[in-house]
């Protein structure tokens, strides 16, 4: 059989449309709006707390899970694979664990995607297991199937990879590049782990994270378990978010007062639409 040529899949998270500001071109309102504002933009899926709500619109719909023991993998595997979604994303512990501990969640996650036939993808994370890239590289020798949804922000940010030889630690990261199956859309700085990017932007930090997300998709095409196709989510996330009756203060998007009484600096909905071009780009580059 031949197989489709391996593609890359314009997704949004659906948190990207929470709390934006009036005068976003972006939808105002609930997670219902969020999910058709997307489908109307041209978005193939959506990430979502509630996916469901997504199949019944007609696009496609990923998952997004936590996992703080083995137990909660095959919990989320056979739930995400009952709903008839493509792949879950996974934040897995809270990167305290041992070595130990953190071979026994990761074992758990395999193991649960292996028996539901369903995509589990850790995703490389502040607060999570996969939170030191030396401690995430040693893990993949372990476990050379385990395979990631890319959330590089928080490497970029996290270990300020500009400070010495980026280049270099682009090259110690290949072992997780290569494992990349999901990608969310997001761009740092050394110091901020969301910021806004301009049109034709060449700032080192977009330029970084080009040549990143070209290692990623390079080594997909490559592979030969990728399905045809590597989904970049896009996720850029609000200051805060009322959610569930209280609100939920996530700090990534700058504001226009440093207080946080101004609202976004940016639009967040536009921003989108860059990463996107970016990504494009690159994959095509690949």
């Amino acid at each position: 059989m031949k197989h489709q040529k391996p593609f890359l899949r314009r997704d949004l998270n659906s948190v990207t449309g929470m709390g934006l500001p009036d005068w976003s071109a972006g939808p105002k309102g609930d997670f219902g709006a969020i999910i058709e504002a997307a489908k109307t933009a041209g978005y193939a899926g959506v990430q979502h707390y509630f996916p469901e709500h997504v199949l019944a619109a007609g696009l496609n719909a990923t998952g997004m899970g936590r996992v703080l023991t083995p137990e909660n993998a095959a919990s989320i595997a056979k739930q995400h694979h009952e709903l008839g979604l493509d792949a879950t994303t996974l934040h897995v512990g809270t990167g305290l664990e041992t070595d130990l501990e953190m071979d026994r969640l990761v074992g758990a996650v395999l193991e649960a995607s292996a028996q539901h036939d369903y995509p589990l993808y850790i995703e490389t994370h502040r607060a999570t297991i996969t939170q030191d890239i030396r401690r995430t590289v040693d893990m993949v020798g372990r476990f050379p199937e385990v395979r990631f949804n890319a959330d590089l922000s928080h490497y970029y940010c996290g270990h300020e990879m500009t400070y010495g030889d980026i280049e270099a630690k682009f090259d110690f990261l290949m072992p997780i590049f290569e494992r990349v199956r999901f990608l969310h859309g997001r761009i740092a700085d050394a110091c901020h782990a969301q910021v806004s990017i301009a049109p034709g932007d060449q700032r080192p930090f977009v330029l970084h994270f080009r040549k990143m997300w070209r290692r990623c998709f390079t080594a997909f095409k490559a592979a030969s378990d990728h399905k045809n196709v590597l989904i970049f989510a896009i996720e850029l996330l609000p200051y805060k978010v009322p959610f569930g009756g209280q609100t939920h203060w996530l700090y990534y998007a700058h504001q226009a007062q440093s207080d946080g009484t101004g609202g976004d600096a940016y639009d967040r909905w536009t921003q989108a639409d860059l990463l996107w071009q970016i990504a494009s780009e690159e994959f095509d580059a690949a």
